[in-house]
């Protein structure tokens, strides 16, 4: 069950290194001044968002295995568990609300500035500190 569990956070790692540095691109993607720029961030954001997906996939597969195997019949009449899956679940949903952003910077139809991504770059952390401290303190 470590090993699972190892691999579990491993993915999870890949995962929020992608959530953290993807609106990073997005900044420097707005302030690109030549279309050779713009091409070249797009390029990189696509990419990036590829092995984010990978991680967020890897994530989920040994988080359900976790869940199954171990986390459910042992925890789920705790209220943390529930969080916990709640804010994956919204982790999801902003998961895909860059992959929207990434494809409207690389169409050139991006309705945001550079101060709305450097905005964004920081819900990850909220994410990652809630979802970490439910995990390992199991508070209710």
């Amino acid at each position: 069950m470590l090993t699972v569990k190892a691999v579990h956070v491993i993915f999870m790692v890949t995962w929020f290194a992608g959530l953290f540095y993807l609106p990073r691109l997005f900044v420097y993607h707005c302030d690109a001044v030549t279309a050779a720029e713009r091409e070249r961030f797009a390029l990189m954001e696509r990419r990036l968002f590829v092995m984010m997906t990978i991680g967020a996939v890897g994530t989920a597969l040994f988080g359900i295995w976790l869940l199954v195997a171990y986390a459910w019949q042992a925890y789920s009449g705790n209220g943390w568990l529930h969080l916990k899956l709640t804010l994956v679940a919204l982790l999801v949903g902003y998961h895909v609300y860059l992959w929207r952003l990434t494809q409207s910077l690389a169409r050139g139809t991006a309705r945001h500035g550079a101060r709305f991504y450097r905005w964004i770059n920081e819900v990850p952390s909220l994410f990652l500190v809630a979802i970490v401290l439910l995990a390992v303190t199991k508070p209710f």
